[in-house]
């Protein structure tokens, strides 16, 4: 009876032991992949804050909150599924989809740097003030879009880095890295939106920092909204070189490398001339170039279409 029971002790201790290893091997990974995708990781931090400019600060964070909980719906349910299935039964696809998604990014910059350049007509932006709630509905609704891409590009990058193991790992994996990169991303976007009013409350309570504390609160509520604009133009230009870079990474898979060699030329070039700082500007300038003229013809034919139909008409 006693043999039996310390026996049975032993095999839990043993399963334990196992399970702790499990755990320990799917934290790595986990970690492994995040790290590998940490570039795409950042421009969609950079991408996020613009979605929530212009509004009151009451709505800042439950605008960060919608937009995270559609992150995560697109990571664990839809995203996580798919990029399993594909990789079981077509991993042929991969690529093409990851290209669509990167074209869609391009698309998305092009026509924001477009606004810039030719803003909206006078009665339609009116229009869109009247409502905040439509714009509100309207504006998550684009983050979420542009989300899905970014937290495709995410996974697909982390699963390539468990295509070896088990598929119930790789879900596993797949499911740790998508809840930790969204945690991630949406806290730091939430800081950086409701900056303002930290520096709001600093500057009413300083406490023991007194007026240290005041003159830091003044600086960070002026500061704040250039910031905040200047994300939005960050934002732009992450989904103009991340685009374009899925879409030159792409075509390199599919046998047609030409264009994506020059940049890795020139990548290594001012890598060699400024070191990472330089290569890393030089390569994200070029694939954003690539990503404003892809755009910009998708943004074309899109505007174009109405046109023609109107002259037919």
């Amino acid at each position: 009876m006693a043999a039996g029971l310390l026996a049975l002790l032993d095999d839990i201790a043993l399963i334990a032991k196992v399970a702790a290893a499990s755990v320990d091997d799917v934290g790595g990974m986990a970690a492994k992949a995040s790290a590998k995708a940490v570039g795409v990781v950042v421009d969609d931090a950079a991408v996020a804050p613009r979605y929530v400019t212009g509004f009151a600060a009451a709505r800042e964070l439950p605008i960060v909150g919608k937009i995270a909980l559609g992150s995560l719906k697109n990571k664990l349910l839809f995203l996580l599924p798919g990029c399993l299935a594909l990789s079981a039964f077509a991993p042929w696809a991969i690529t093409p989809l990851l290209m669509v998604g990167g074209t869609y990014l391009c698309f998305e910059g092009a026509e924001k740097l477009l606004e810039l350049v030719r803003p909206h007509a006078a009665g339609e932006a009116e229009a869109v003030e009247a409502d905040p709630a439509a714009r509100e509905k309207t504006m998550v609704a684009g983050a979420i879009r542009t989300d899905f891409i970014l937290s495709g590009e995410i996974m697909a990058i982390s699963l390539a880095t468990v295509a070896g193991e088990p598929l119930e790992r790789q879900a596993v994996v797949l499911a740790v890295v998508g809840v930790a990169i969204t945690a991630l991303v949406y806290g730091v976007v939430a800081l950086i939106v409701k900056a303002d009013d930290f520096g709001v409350a600093l500057w009413r309570s300083p406490g023991v920092l007194g007026s240290t504390g005041k003159a830091m609160g003044r600086t960070i509520v002026r500061v704040v909204p250039g910031m905040l604009e200047w994300l939005g133009y960050i934002g732009m230009a992450a989904m103009l070189w991340v685009g374009g870079g899925i879409v030159l990474h792409g075509m390199e898979e599919l046998g047609f490398g030409w264009l994506s060699h020059g940049v890795h030329d020139l990548t290594t070039w001012a890598l060699g001339v400024g070191g990472p700082v330089l290569g890393w500007l030089a390569g994200a300038t070029a694939a954003g170039v690539f990503g404003v003229a892809l755009g910009g013809v998708v943004v074309a034919a899109l505007h174009l279409r109405p046109r023609a139909a109107e002259s037919h008409g």
